[in-house]
């Protein structure tokens, strides 16, 4: 062996010795700079977020967790202007980035996907993830013991209850209320509108608030908004109203990453897809509710779900 290959080696050992094997020096493919993950502040929201720090944190990333960040408004500006690298959305959202595309294309999972995929790479340079096989749609819901006494079991069976004069109130988020493809949605299909008075506007999303007051007739409240994927709904005695015109976009939760960040670190693809594709609509129910009804932590749940399905050891 030549001198130079010699030296060459002992500086070798000598850095090795001195940084260490877990220095950032040797692994500073996953370590060299953190991983900003958030979320929404609803339940699910919190769950999945969970999931996909967990995850990474498991294949060696460093995180900063922000999960519960704020809602969709907010959480998207934030993703957009680099403050956070990654986070879950939902497909059916894409209608609302993108308000100038053709809103029968959100109705359909397959196109709601590819459409949003593309739009906002093109645009926004944001990287869409598989999504989970779960609609986790805008919905409205009664109390049971209302449904069976006035036969309230659609919208349009809403329409009418409001029209001759029915008492509601329902409690929904800032967003919920105010967006034009929720409850202005809703409306505008079925032919019926709630007054200020008809409403109880609570902060952020979280269905879980919204569910509790109208279980509790608090303020009078006996409608809510909810969520396809909600797992209180029925230990609250709530039913939900069928959607019979198709009004509302199929929302698949997805993870939504950075191209920036997954450039850097393609291995968050192959960590995160196979967790998202598990989840299917009975699945989340299942994990909302130990979450929204049994009051375990997000974190809790979302660590027990890998496990059991061993993405975690």
């Amino acid at each position: 062996m030549s001198k130079a290959r010699i030296i060459s080696l002992c500086i070798v050992l000598i850095l090795l010795c001195t940084f260490g094997l877990s220095s950032p020096w040797v692994w500073a493919a996953d370590r060299e700079d953190p991983v900003t993950v958030a979320s929404k502040i609803d339940t699910e929201g919190a769950l999945l977020g969970q999931m996909i720090v967990l995850m990474l944190r498991h294949n060696g990333f460093t995180v900063k967790d922000k999960t519960e960040f704020g809602p969709t408004d907010l959480i998207r500006k934030a993703i957009i202007n680099g403050e956070i690298d990654i986070y879950p959305e939902y497909t059916g959202n894409g209608g609302f980035f993108f308000s100038n595309t053709d809103s029968t294309l959100w109705k359909d999972a397959l196109k709601g996907y590819e459409t949003v995929r593309e739009l906002d790479f093109k645009v926004n340079r944001i990287v869409w993830l598989k999504p989970a096989p779960a609609n986790n749609t805008w919905a409205i819901a009664v109390r049971k013991n209302l449904s069976m006494e006035e036969e309230i079991t659609t919208l349009e069976d809403l329409a009418r209850y409001v029209q001759r004069g029915g008492a509601v109130k329902l409690a929904g988020s800032e967003e919920f209320v105010s967006r034009p493809d929720a409850l202005p949605a809703f409306e505008k299909a079925y032919g019926f509108h709630l007054t200020k008075g008809q409403l109880l506007v609570l902060s952020g999303g979280n269905t879980a608030q919204t569910e509790k007051a109208a279980a509790d007739g608090t303020d009078g409240v006996n409608f809510a908004m909810a969520y396809g994927t909600d797992g209180s709904l029925a230990a609250l005695g709530l039913k939900v109203l069928e959607d019979t015109k198709g009004v509302q976009p199929v929302y698949e939760p997805a993870p939504i990453v950075r191209e920036f960040v997954l450039k850097k670190y393609p291995r968050i693809r192959t960590i995160l897809e196979p967790v998202f594709t598990s989840l299917d609509l009975e699945t989340l129910q299942t994990l909302n509710a130990r979450i929204a009804v049994e009051g375990q932590m997000a974190s809790t749940v979302a660590e027990m779900y890998l496990r059991s399905k061993r993405f975690l050891p």
